[in-house]
C-alpha cells in the first residue's frame, strides 16, 4: 500500500497548498481519504480523477470535504464524461462514478453546503454516496476500512486502513484533541498519520486538535511503527514540531509534505 499526501494544510491552506487528502494505492485500487480544499487540483498530479475508485471522508469538516464540489463537477460536466463525443473524447454510455463513502449525517451537511450552489444533490449525482458505519468495516479493492471515533469540534472518525495484499497498516488520525480511543485505535500500526496543528494547547474552551508533543506522546503509547505529522501549518517552525514530536515519540518523525510517498 502506497500513501501520497496530496494536501496537508489545516483548516486554511499553505501558500500553493491543499488541506486535508491522502491518495491511497494498491496494485489498480485508488482511494482518496479527504477530500479538502485545493485537493481536487493536486490530486491531478498524481492520478486521472476518474481513476479514483472511491473517496472516504474521516469528518464533515470543509477542509476535509468541500473539494468534493469541484471533484464532482468534473465527473459531471468534464467532456469525457459526456454521452456523446466532444473531442477529442469520443463520448461513453459509462461515465466515471467513484464511491463515496461519508460519516454518519455526511448527507445533510453536503446537501446543506452544496445547496448554496443552487443544486443540493451535486455531489450525489457525481458519486456513488453512501454513510459508512462507524463500528463496521468494508473492502475497496484490497484495502480494509475501519473506524474509531475520536473527540473533536464534530463527529470524526480515525480511518484504519489495512491491506489484505501485504498486511500492512495505516491509522489516519483525523482531527482529534488529545484522546485514548486514538491510542487503541492506533496500536501497533505500522504507520500513524496524525494531526500536529497546535504550537500549544488552546487557551480555552473545548479542546479540538493536538500539539507536535502530544501526537508525539500518542504515537508512542501506541507503539507504532512510524509517525508522519499532518495538519499542520507552514507559518509553524516545523523544524521545531518534528523535534517536540520526536522527543515525545522517542524515536524520528516525519513532517508532511506534497507529494511525500510512503510504502506501507
Amino acid at each position: 500500500m502506497r500513501l501520497t499526501v496530496v494536501g496537508k494544510s489545516p483548516a486554511w491552506q499553505d501558500v500553493d497548498g491543499a488541506c486535508s487528502g491522502y491518495l491511497l494505492q494498491e496494485g489498480s485500487t485508488t482511494v482518496l481519504l479527504d477530500c479538502g480544499n485545493g485537493v481536487f487540483g493536486k490530486l491531478r498530479r498524481f492520478v486521472d480523477y476518474v481513476d479514483v475508485d472511491a473517496v472516504v471522508v474521516s469528518h464533515m469538516h470543509a477542509d476535509h470535504f468541500v473539494d468534493l464540489v469541484p471533484f464532482s463537477y468534473a465527473l459531471i460536466h468534464s467532456p469525457r464524461q459526456q454521452p456523446v463525443p466532444v473531442p477529442p473524447w469520443p463520448g461513453t454510455d459509462s461515465p466515471a462514478r467513484p464511491r463515496l463513502e461519508l460519516p454518519p449525517g455526511g448527507r445533510d451537511v453536503l446537501r446543506r453546503v452544496v445547496g448554496a450552489w443552487g443544486n443540493e444533490e451535486l455531489v450525489e449525482q457525481a458519486f456513488a454516496a453512501g454513510e459508512y458505519d462507524p463500528a463496521a468495516s468494508f473492502e475497496i479493492g484490497p484495502l480494509r476500512f475501519a473506524f474509531a471515533r475520536v473527540p473533536h469540534f464534530v463527529d470524526a472518525y480515525a480511518v484504519e486502513v489495512s491491506s489484505a495484499e501485504t498486511g500492512g497498516r495505516l491509522v489516519f488520525g483525523a482531527d482529534s484533541r488529545p484522546a485514548p480511543e486514538l491510542v487503541a485505535c492506533a496500536r501497533d500500526a505500522d504507520l500513524l498519520l496524525v494531526e500536529a496543528t497546535l504550537p500549544r494547547p488552546e487557551r480555552s474552551g473545548v479542546r479540538g486538535h493536538l500539539t507536535a508533543a502530544e501526537a508525539g506522546g500518542h504515537a508512542r503509547e501506541a507503539g507504532v511503527g512510524r509517525v508522519v505529522l499532518t495538519h499542520l501549518s507552514d507559518e509553524l517552525d516545523l523544524d521545531l514540531a518534528r523535534d517536540q514530536a520526536a522527543e515525545a515519540f522517542g524515536g524520528p518523525v516525519d513532517v508532511a509534505a506534497e507529494g511525500a510517498t510512503y510504502d506501507i
